[in-house]
């Protein structure tokens, strides 16, 4: 072969790794990140309390149950004192038989201060099926709000319903409250929290986005299915000025891949907003 042709099959070779990867390997590259999350009115006993964030698994084409008993045990392995997980739990519509999957493989979840679930828009596909599932777990917050108490103080979470199918209104269950407390809300797609005027919310916490999916070194993400742009992942904030937490999750959307955007397992550890405030 000569000098010429080598070249001419490396370029061609190297291309085309470079347009297989995205497709072929990085949806398989699991990541853990955690982040620290400065949080207004939060208790002083669950300074330094961690929650681990599973979503949008989309159980389907290129997300295999193998992959994901790899998630849920490594979710496990993590020891955050309370697992959420907000929605995305099978691919496109679905099928009744793959939301009952989807639940089998998410069972074996558990934290010391219990696991909390609500519904994505791909869930509402199998709607019936996954409401019921959701309910027989005894994880769901849909539509509700459950206190978490240590060392008698307590920090709220809220289940909101999902932004396209089902937009509960948050003011009834923030409503519930008392004023001063901690209240941390569970919203599959992050254009709830601009969705409606509502009482002080203190953390949202959602998935949807997918990080995006591709990420382009100095452009960004040119595809964010939500309203909100800013809306990408990481921690953000709201139009009105609320903290936004969004996982990239695990499975993918609209197009099967992911570039510079691997799949995340997200571990929130929360401390006072005061922290932040001291460090500044």
């Amino acid at each position: 072969m000569s000098r010429r042709q080598f070249l001419k099959v490396a370029l061609v070779a190297t291309a085309g790794s470079v347009c297989a990867y995205p497709w072929l390997a990085e949806h398989r590259l699991l990541r853990v990140n955690r982040y620290r999350l400065p949080i207004p009115h939060l208790p002083e006993a669950f300074r330094g309390f961690t929650i681990a964030q599973v979503t949008d698994m989309h159980l389907g084409p290129m997300v295999s149950e193998r992959f994901l008993g790899k998630v849920i045990k490594k979710a496990n392995g993590l020891g955050a004192d309370a697992i959420v997980l907000t929605g995305d739990h099978v691919h496109g519509r679905g099928t009744r038989a793959s939301v009952e999957r989807a639940w089998e493989l998410l069972s074996p979840l558990a934290a010391p201060a219990g696991v909390h679930a609500v519904l994505g828009n791909h869930d509402y596909g199998q709607k019936d099926c996954s409401k019921q599932l959701l309910s027989e777990s005894g994880w769901s917050l849909h539509g509700k709000v459950l206190p978490l108490r240590r060392d008698g103080q307590t920090l709220w979470l809220v289940g909101a319903g999902d932004f396209w199918r089902e937009n509960l209104p948050l003011d009834p269950l923030l409503e519930k409250l008392p004023k001063k407390d901690c209240r941390i809300v569970l919203a599959h797609n992050p254009d709830t929290a601009d969705s409606t005027e509502h009482e002080r919310t203190d953390l949202f916490i959602s998935g949807h986005t997918h990080g995006g999916q591709v990420y382009i070194p100095f452009i960004g993400t040119p595809v964010l299915p939500v309203n909100n742009k800013a809306y990408s992942s990481g921690l953000k904030h709201s139009l009105r000025g609320e903290s936004v937490f969004i996982c990239r999750g695990i499975g993918w959307s609209i197009l099967p891949v992911r570039f510079l955007c691997t799949p995340e397992l997200a571990v929130l550890e929360l401390v006072p907003a005061e922290d932040r405030e001291a460090s500044a």
